[in-house]
């Protein structure tokens, strides 16, 4: 069966806490982390964007020649260049043979998983021996919207494959509808968003029905999993979707890391899934459904396998990377960020 070759995670050192963005905008700090369940944010260096993150670590643990890799696929909604294609620059960054067949991904915050997807249908077609999955952003929001406390950055990346995997994929589905709740035009600086219409119908409604589609076709039940984890545009989202669902706190927390770096958009229900692998046991089941805006999910049932153990400390933890911070002014995150415009 396919599964999970190696894993990486990568997540920039530099952090903002949410009541300092507060404080400049004057709302009131506790309101506003009580509001959004989010404490602080990750934020890249000017030389840190999307083909910078993940990529390395997931070959590390992989174990395998990345010449053998047949496919690279990147999801994100902020690629470096408008017109210039993320998964060459990785590929021979990470020496892959140029050889294989590679593509940039769009689909908001889902774009990540849509690339595990079609690795997995190229390697069970035979078509591929391993693909690189990578869902990764550095994510926007304009001066003073709510999208500013949470956009963060970072994001993970999977080789794809079916020889000794870490974590068996055991199957996925999504749903899939035309729901506008979040958007940029062409030549927008920043995204815009339709307030509590992103939660429902948009968010619930899709993580829903993907995640109970996905338990159908199994013939499976919350109770049949050891974690769940979902996309995690803030803190309350993730574990009210998990109390509809019939999941409990203890399977949930594990996979949560929006508290503490943000929403990392393509990155963050995969992320999660990272820092869940990190400590994961043989045998144990993982549910995982992202969401992406306009609007979809992607829904798999992912079993830990015996390989991990010899290959998980192959590469850093997700963990680590969330340790491994330090703090900035509003001032400093202004200047990395672009945020001021010529006139």
């Amino acid at each position: 069966m396919v599964g999970i070759i190696g894993y990486g995670a990568y997540i920039p050192r530099y952090r903002i806490k949410a009541e300092d963005i507060a404080r400049v905008w004057g709302s009131d700090p506790e309101a506003v982390k009580r509001g959004l369940k989010i404490e602080e944010k990750s934020v890249p260096n000017i030389d840190e964007d999307t083909v910078t993150i993940a990529a390395r670590n997931a070959v590390k643990r992989a174990g395998i020649d990345p010449r053998d890799i047949g496919a690279i696929y990147i999801g994100s909604e902020s690629h470096p260049y408008t017109v210039k294609p993320s998964s060459t620059i990785v590929g021979d960054a990470i020496g892959a043979s140029p050889d294989m067949t590679a593509a940039d991904y769009e689909f908001a915050c889902k774009a990540g998983t849509a690339a595990i997807q079609t690795c997995m249908g190229l390697v069970a077609s035979g078509m591929i021996d391993y693909g690189m999955a990578i869902g990764a952003d550095t994510a926007q929001g304009a001066p003073g919207d709510a999208l500013e406390y949470t956009a963060s950055a970072g994001g993970a990346a999977f080789v794809i494959g079916s020889d000794s995997p870490l974590a068996t994929i055991e199957g996925t589905y999504s749903y899939t509808t035309d729901t506008p709740d979040f958007w940029r035009r062409e030549g927008q600086a920043y995204p815009r968003h339709g307030g509590r219409f992103t939660g429902s119908p948009a968010y619930f409604k899709h993580v829903v029905k993907a995640s109970t589609g996905l338990m159908e076709k199994l013939g499976l039940e919350p109770g049949d999993f050891d974690y769940a984890i979902f996309h995690q545009p803030n803190g309350k989202f993730p574990r009210n979707a998990a109390r509809i669902l019939g999941f409990t706190k203890e399977q949930i927390e594990d996979g949560i890391l929006v508290d503490r770096i943000g929403n990392t958009y393509s990155g963050s229900s995969i992320l999660g899934l990272t820092r869940v692998l990190d400590i994961a046991e043989p045998g144990e089941r993982i549910l995982l459904t992202s969401f992406g805006s306009g609007a979809g999910s992607d829904s798999f049932s992912i079993v830990v396998e015996e390989a991990i153990q010899e290959r998980r400390d192959l590469a850093p933890s997700t963990e680590s990377y969330i340790a491994s911070k330090e703090y900035i002014g509003y001032a400093t995150y202004v200047k990395l960020r672009g945020k001021i415009k010529e006139v």
